[in-house]
């Protein structure tokens, strides 16, 4: 445990000091890489034709949509034809229409799911120009999207922002910077970054092996900066090369928790902005709290029921006090493995250092429910986002029981927005469920599924709810390079990327919209521990009554056969003796 707790530790002060510097490049103040990186901005912006005024809401949004519409059509076009492109050592054929559909929806909506293994899928041209491309795209859209909607929110004022300033500055100022630095220990630590060909060798068993190269370095970088996932390799960060040392394991976790959890700072201080300098604001802290709370709960539930191990196993007389150690690299053990996947999850990274599908069944019951409630940090931005829509709607319900006007930063919450509220609370687990209704009655659905029974029911829920949360991770066993897989996750990853910010930008400007009115004695608290309480409890309530039914026929019931199989064994083992 102490190797959590000390990852843990060392991500709490990197967190705030990156959340005030978050601050500062979103309220567009002075930081200390103005002097170049102005320059580099003003190049973009004259290149570009970018006018850098104020955007109404319409505006921002439209802007949004058209730009990442424009990406998806240059990245699909490359994609079928990048066997005729340089850049293509190892003469990689072009990619099939239905997959190179999926996985440009896939980078451009910040999911990185892959249907394909990266080092016999994609050219050097292919992983560089476009999968490292769209991360730092996906990550500063989605982050743009995020810093508009809490402006909108705490502003006293119709201000939104421009989409192209707030795009371009945190490419600049925050994704690239930090990526440079990630990338370079990744390298010290053994992470290759090369455009050489693969190298065939000799084994020590006297047989031929191919050994993966790339520019895999920068693309490790972003990929877990940005909450990306995806990985160079098939494997991901499984591989000694994504992944070398317990070291670049560490700085691959906390770089997943770095920006989501800065995110939250830097609205705390937005909250607070001139009323007094703090390190971090009591609104954001309240929000804060409640999310570390619920990612703590899965965490410790992972690290249980992996140290725990397979009873089954235990039946047959095969010690296990390292845990369940099947799918897991020995170099992170039970306790690395567990908060990797924790935090791969909750911060919507889909990045994997350990294979999901040999979970135990509590233990891929967590990963699967982080990503259906989609709101335990969350991917930079739209975790925050997705957060607000609950802390909303706790406020409409504790105001309701109390006699009470729903007010939240000095904005009435009322009809109009509880129903979009409603809505994009709905649309993240209608994906889900439906798309998994649909996967399980159909004939090109089923013929994907690999493991009979509840295991094969919870591959197909993590894959929808992968999808829909834009994590990108997989339980792996399902045959998903499929024309109906391609095309159901990719629909799937687009309405959950577009439509909940659409919604949710539309609900801030609303807000916005309204009068101020000051806080009295009357109104509801939104920074104490009470209300963080109601926070946790609503998030569980809703998540539990939505999904709750879909995980007892998938990991619950796999949960109960796993133990039930294992007692009957012993009781007919006592019968013999």
């Amino acid at each position: 445990m102490w190797q959590i707790a000390i990852v843990l530790i060392i991500s709490l002060p990197i967190v705030i000091l990156t959340g005030h510097y978050l601050f500062r490049v979103t309220m567009q103040q002075k930081t200390w890489l103005d002097p170049i990186m102005d320059r580099f901005d003003a190049v973009i912006y004259k290149l570009c034709g970018i006018k850098q005024g104020d955007m109404t809401g319409k505006q921002y949004i439209l802007s949004l949509i058209l730009s990442n519409a424009f990406m998806v059509f240059i990245g699909y076009v490359l994609l079928r034809i990048q066997a005729m492109l340089f850049l293509n050592p190892n003469d990689i054929d072009n990619m099939e229409a239905t997959l190179s559909f999926n996985t440009i929806i896939s980078f451009m909506t910040n999911t990185n799911l892959q249907h394909y293994s990266g080092e016999s899928g994609l050219s050097y041209l292919s992983q560089m120009l476009i999968i490292i491309f769209m991360m730092f795209t996906s990550a500063a859209t989605g982050y743009a999207a995020c810093m508009a909607f809490c402006r909108r929110l705490v502003a006293k004022t119709d201000t939104i922002g421009n989409f192209f300033v707030d795009f371009v500055r945190v490419i600049t100022r925050v994704l690239m910077p930090i990526s440079i630095v990630v990338a370079i220990i990744l390298v010290s630590q053994g992470s290759p970054q090369t455009l050489s060909a693969n190298k065939t060798v000799q084994t020590i068993e006297g047989k031929l092996q191919d050994i993966a190269l790339g520019p895999v370095a920068s693309l490790e970088s972003i990929k877990h900066i940005g909450t990306n996932g995806g990985g160079f390799n098939g494997a991901n960060s499984t591989t000694p090369f994504e992944n070398p040392t317990v070291i670049s394991n560490i700085v691959e976790m906390l770089s997943m928790m770095l920006l989501p959890g800065a995110c939250v700072v830097a609205f705390s201080l937005m909250v607070a902005y001139g009323k007094r300098k703090t390190i971090f604001g009591k609104q954001g802290l309240a929000i804060f709290v409640a999310m570390s709370a619920l990612f703590l709960v899965g965490l410790v539930t992972v690290y249980v029921a992996e140290r725990a191990g397979n009873p089954i196993i235990s039946e047959l007389g095969i010690a296990q006090e390292l845990g369940s150690m099947e799918g897991k690299e020995m170099r992170f053990g039970v306790a690395q493995s567990a908060l990797f996947t924790t935090v791969t999850t909750a911060f919507t990274t889909g990045s994997v250092n350990n294979m999901h599908d040999t979970l135990t069944p509590l233990g891929g019951l967590v990963p699967m429910f982080n990503m259906m409630l989609n709101v335990v940090f969350g991917g930079k931005g739209v975790g925050l986002m997705n957060m607000m829509m609950y802390v909303l709607l706790t406020i409409f319900i504790a105001c309701l029981m109390i006699g009470r006007t729903p007010q939240f930063l000095g904005k009435k919450i009322e009809e109009k927005e509880m129903k979009l509220i409603a809505l994009c609370i709905l649309i993240h687990p209608a994906i889900i469920l439906l798309f998994s209704a649909l996967a399980v009655l159909t004939p090109s659905g089923v013929a994907a599924i690999t493991n009979p029974g509840a295991h094969g029911l919870s591959q197909v829920l993590y894959e929808f709810a992968s999808a829909s949360a834009n994590n990108g991770s997989g339980f792996e066993g399902l045959a998903d390079n499929s024309t109906f897989w391609n095309v159901t996750t990719g629909l799937a990853m687009f309405f959950g990327r577009y439509l909940t910010i659409i919604i949710q930008l539309a609900i801030a400007s609303l807000l916005a919209k309204k009068m101020f009115h000051s806080d009295s004695v009357g109104t509801l608290r939104t920074d104490n521990t009470i209300f963080t309480f109601l926070l946790v409890a609503i998030v569980l309530m809703i998540g539990a009554l939505t999904f709750l039914p879909a995980l007892a026929l998938g990991p619950i019931t796999e949960h109960l056969q796993l133990y039930l199989h294992s007692a009957e064994d012993s009781r007919l083992l006592n019968v013999v003796r």
